[in-house]
């Protein structure tokens, strides 16, 4: 309690502007994402306004003057690292990871590179340019096995995904996922149980196992329809891999230089191998998101868990002017 009341008071006669929506595909679920944020710090008695992204974005927060932003954006531009950069231009504080962590995280190619520098097992993987698969020479470039997992390499909200069973489906699955970006990763199919690890102020939240109800596979629809997952929390795995899975968490997060607060989703085989498949920097805030129900369980409630966010970045702001 007296920790709140610092930082509500850190916060208080601050104006601060959450941005949310954008042009991306993710942009239903970052206006939802956006809206529980404003309402929970209107809630806290804060100064608090919402800023739909334009394209005339930079003109209007010259002309708001937010003392701080709370970025709510998924995917591009708000995930990585091109708001992040303007906010730095205009010497704006903003929640989350900077400029470069933002960008190696949202790139699926980069982030793999990164996790085998670090020894963090991730399931093995090619990437796909458009030149490469109209050469007509993919099925040979493949050093796995089918199950394989298509999807675009800078994308989030599991769009334009494919599991693929045979070498027959796949190229429908990359002519989709190119839909959405102009390279594409496919990497093998792990089978095993969906496991996410969130972090806030660079510490792990409670594991949560996650089970599709309504998909074979945590998809779009799994994510963001009532009832489409059932989150088990906490993940009922051993302890001894409950512990690894948040030292993971904590490893991938600090490799790719992310700050305050993401999310590292992962598979656990039964033999007890853990496959980090990627890193979110800005997860999602709505009523059925992963991160606000590990900070939940953790005693950490919707409002204290975004003002420690925005503290966080105060202080961070702080210490480097």
């Amino acid at each position: 309690m007296r920790r709140k009341k610092e930082i509500l008071k850190n916060l208080n006669k601050k104006k601060i502007v959450v941005l949310k929506g954008g042009w991306s595909s993710e942009r239903k679920v970052s206006l939802k994402t956006g809206e529980n944020i404003k309402n929970a710090l209107k809630s806290l008695g804060l100064r608090v306004v919402g800023l739909d992204l334009k394209k005339d974005f930079f003109e209007k927060l010259k002309r708001i003057k937010p003392d701080i932003c709370f970025i709510a954006l998924h995917g591009s531009p708000g995930e990585d690292g091109v708001l992040q950069g303007a906010l730095e231009l205009l010497k704006i504080p903003y929640t989350g990871s900077g400029v470069l962590a933002s960008a190696l995280s949202f790139n699926k190619v980069f982030s793999k590179i990164i996790f085998e520098k670090f020894g963090i097992l991730t399931p093995k993987w090619i990437s796909i340019t458009r030149d490469s698969f109209h050469s007509g020479i993919i099925s040979k470039r493949i050093p796995f096995k089918f199950p394989v997992v298509v999807k675009p390499v800078s994308q989030g909200s599991t769009i334009g995904i494919s599991i693929v069973q045979n070498q027959k489906g796949l190229k429908d699955a990359i002519i989709l996922a190119f839909k959405y970006d102009r390279q594409v990763l496919v990497e093998e199919y792990i089978k095993g149980r969906e496991i996410t690890v969130s972090i806030l102020e660079d510490k792990s939240l409670p594991v949560i196992e996650i089970i599709p109800v309504k998909s074979s596979f945590y998809d779009y629809k799994a994510k963001y329809q009532k009832g489409g997952s059932e989150h088990i929390i906490p993940a009922k795995i051993s302890k001894k891999i409950y512990s690894q899975c948040q030292k993971i968490g904590i490893s991938v997060h600090k490799a790719l230089g992310c700050e305050s607060f993401s999310r590292v989703d992962m598979r656990l085989r039964k033999n007890g191998e853990i496959f980090v498949l990627e890193i979110n920097t800005i997860p999602g805030m709505t009523s059925m998101s992963l991160l606000p129900d590990a900070a939940k369980f953790a005693g950490i409630d919707f409002q204290e868990m975004i003002s420690r966010i925005l503290n966080y970045t105060l202080k961070k702001y702080k210490a480097l002017h």
